[in-house]
């Protein structure tokens, strides 16, 4: 009897816990306290004096050469529902990470002279837009000793549009606005009517994390209050006018063309950035960058930049191969395997059909086979989910770009930079023929930290490969059939593969502007005018002009020119610094050492005066399209010319187009500097093992299996693309 009661005290005293844990109250996350704190004066002017060394040795004119200056346009922090998910510490995460977080980063430990915050709009609500506001305002306060800005930090939102099918799939953009002033932002961010990403809520995780995990049990309670807080707040009604609507609500449009006439309400200063537009990690099999060029779907004047890479991967190259084909019917249909290119719906009902045995009838197998294929293609980004019990290596690299630099998962090439330099949409008199996108790259961090790929480290912490809530998932027991999967009715966390995309995830790029001076405006113009180029993370300075234009005497990247007579070209590239471990003595006189180690993870940008060597130049050229039908692959010139550099640290070199007098249609050139082979962050990505004719036959996915400190390294040419130069035929 008394054992009896003894148990029976200890249930209840466990349950009365269990309630306790249960039933907690979560607390507004706040934006945290931005540290108050300038770069020292010293340190800013050496980062000039760094690309005035360089300049000694090349042909640039020191006398007309901007300053460069590098940031990163794509941040988000714990305001964002997934940032706030991946956080949670039973997921890897290591807690919020506010938007004062993302400013300290930026300015101490990646050593930035810009950013930008943009939080998915679809989860800020008017407190929490209300207090982005206020911190980039104190993030911009602190000047140096001479009263100059050491770091300026912009407003921005992403609109975070994904289709189910290709025919409704526009893709994420990022809003960047000019102005932080009081009157001069709009009330309220614009987000994508998509209710499926509104909260990261995981059930499961709500009830069983304070449980699982009692001294963090704060944070999970914070996560229920941060998506009760959006899931309360009334969508804003229909009016004529973006200045007539009431301050606490949220508002949504659908189309890219409905963000621009909102915008166009407000009349505030602000470009439109597509990015990860080639990830087919959630875009949907068959997206393509036409649908942008439909009547009033591209604003030239706000959509002139593209990000190129990120820490989601590279969204350059176009490939002639595709994700599906359509038969003679109408109907889509899995493409066979080639020797650069194995489509996922192939491989889905490879599977199959190597659970096919001895009594399988060999015709029941191929029709589960032809069946699987069908079901991955109708179910999109989710056709994991298709094949029940398949494990990350069984998928091989379905999907990958075998020849592509670092590129994102399940590459979509008709999503890509290449592709929309050339494609047309000839059809429409008042629609822009062509996007005319500058390139940059960013991090598209989830840890607020800008400009995170300053060193190579941090697979968990520092790059966004966490194991994500699906990666706890699994898809069940392997079975002989694949099954039909209805995506819309999918849990946004299960439709996407994280597990394999883990492997996938790299530190992320960075955005450089020819600027007149660290200032505001001088940074939006340069933006404004296309003066800018991408790097995968690397601070490579990088020059390209065109040297005869008309009536100047040079046009930069960037530029459109009327010419008839053959162009003449000059390219100059100067290599990364090389890296000190640990971080200079002012970050930790600002920070403080916790802070320091948290934030910074005890590493920061920290330059020796020794350069990484530029190896070569390689130079596209593409013609876009004159008429629809012209193959692609006859316009894309990939690389048209490399020049290999005998310089250890700079490169430079000059070349002419003797065929463009006689083409008699506009072409667009861009170049790439490629830097010696270092060691990145998941370089190998699936890290496929070849066979003796090139097939993959199994993959590694090191991050998947990866232990903490180990960074899944390998050997990549990290680079930087210059945005275009147009040069158009005198009508």
């Amino acid at each position: 009897m008394t054992n009896f009661l003894y148990d029976t005290r200890r249930t209840k005293h466990f349950a009365a816990i269990a309630m306790v844990l249960l039933a907690g109250c979560g607390e507004h996350q706040g934006p945290g306290e931005v540290t108050g704190t300038a770069v020292p004066a010293e340190a800013v002017v050496a980062r000039a004096q760094r690309q005035e060394r360089a300049l000694q040795t090349l042909p640039v004119d020191p006398a007309h050469a901007k300053q460069i200056l590098f940031g990163d346009l794509h941040v988000h922090t714990t305001f964002s529902a997934d940032a706030f998910a991946v956080s949670l510490p039973l997921l890897g995460g290591e807690g919020a990470h506010p938007p004062a977080d993302a400013c300290d980063f930026a300015r101490f430990c990646a050593d930035l002279d810009f950013w930008s915050i943009n939080d998915h709009a679809e989860g800020l609500t008017p407190q929490h837009w209300k207090e982005t506001i206020d911190s980039i305002r104190q993030c911009n306060a602190p000047r140096t000793a001479s009263g100059e800005a050491d770091v300026v930090a912009f407003l921005g939102w992403e609109w975070t549009q994904v289709g189910t099918t290709a025919s409704n799939h526009y893709g994420h953009k990022n809003v960047v606005l000019r102005e932080i002033g009081e009157g001069r932002v709009p009330t309220r961010p614009i987000h994508a009517i998509r209710p499926d990403f509104t909260g990261m809520k995981l059930p499961f995780l709500a009830k069983l994390a304070p449980l699982a995990d009692p001294a963090n049990r704060q944070t999970y309670w914070d996560q229920e209050r941060q998506i009760e807080e959006v899931a309360g707040t009334p969508a804003c009604p229909a009016a004529d006018d973006v200045r007539d609507l009431p301050a606490d609500c949220m508002e949504g449009v659908e189309r890219p063309s409905e963000l621009y006439a909102k915008l166009d309400q407000w009349g505030f200063d602000s470009l439109v950035i597509p990015h990860g537009t080639t990830w087919g990690f959630t875009a949907p099999s068959g997206a393509s960058l036409d649908l942008g060029l439909k009547p009033g779907e591209h604003d030239p004047n706000r959509q002139k930049l593209f990000e190129v890479y990120s820490g989601h991967g590279n969204a350059e190259e176009f490939r002639t191969w595709t994700t599906r084909t359509i038969d003679e019917s109408g109907e889509f249909t899995c493409p066979a395997p080639t020797d650069d290119y194995l489509a996922c719906c192939w491989q889905a009902g490879e599977i199959i059909r190597s659970r096919c045995d001895d009594r399988t009838p060999e015709a029941t197998c191929e029709q589960r086979v032809a069946t699987a294929q069908q079901n991955y293609l109708a179910a999109g980004a989710a056709g994991h989910q298709t094949v029940r019990g398949a494990a990350t290596q069984d998928w091989l690299d379905c999907g990958q770009c075998r020849d592509c630099f670092l590129p994102a998962n399940n590459h979509l090439p008709r999503m890509s930079g290449q592709y929309a330099l050339a494609r047309a949409n000839l059809s429409e008199p008042n629609q822009p023929p062509h996007y005319r996108f500058g390139f940059i790259g960013s991090s598209d961090t989830h840890r607020a930290r800008p400009g995170n790929g300053f060193k190579e480290f941090g697979l968990r912490r520092n790059a966004d490969s966490t194991l994500s809530p699906s990666a706890f998932m699994s898809t069940g027991d392997p079975e002989p059939e694949s099954r039909r999967i209805d995506i819309e009715t999918l849990p946004l966390q299960q439709r996407r593969d994280t597990e394999r995309q883990a492997s996938l995830y790299v530190t992320g790029g960075l955005v450089a502007v020819h600027a007149a001076a660290r200032e505001r405006n001088s940074i939006f113009d340069a933006l404004d005018r296309r003066e800018v180029y991408a790097t995968s993370g690397e601070r490579i300075l990088l020059w390209f002009d065109l040297l005869n234009p008309p009536r100047a005497e040079s046009a930069p990247m960037g530029s459109e020119v009327d010419i008839v007579i053959e162009p003449h070209f000059r390219v100059s590239a100067v290599g990364a610094l090389e890296q000190k471990p640990g971080c200079p003595d002012y970050p930790a006189r600002a920070l403080g050492p916790d802070r320091l180690e948290r934030l910074c993870m005890g590493e920061c940008y920290n330059p020796t005066d020794e350069r990484k060597a530029i190896t070569r130049i390689e130079v596209v050229r593409i013609k876009p399209q004159i008429a629809e039908d012209e193959p692609l692959e006859t316009l894309i010139e990939d690389p048209w010319r490399t020049f290999e550099c005998a310089s250890e640290e700079d490169c430079s070199i000059e070349f002419s187009d003797p065929e463009y007098p006689t083409l008699n249609r506009s072409v667009a050139y861009y170049v790439r500097a490629i830097q010696a082979a270092t060691p990145a962050v998941n370089g190998a990505g699936l890290g496929c093992v070849e066979d003796a004719d090139g097939a993959c036959t199994s993959v590694v996915a090191c991050a998947v299996t990866a232990d903490d400190g180990d960074d899944c390294l390998a050997d990549v040419e990290e680079r930087a693309w210059s945005s275009p130069i147009w040069l158009d035929p005198v009508p």
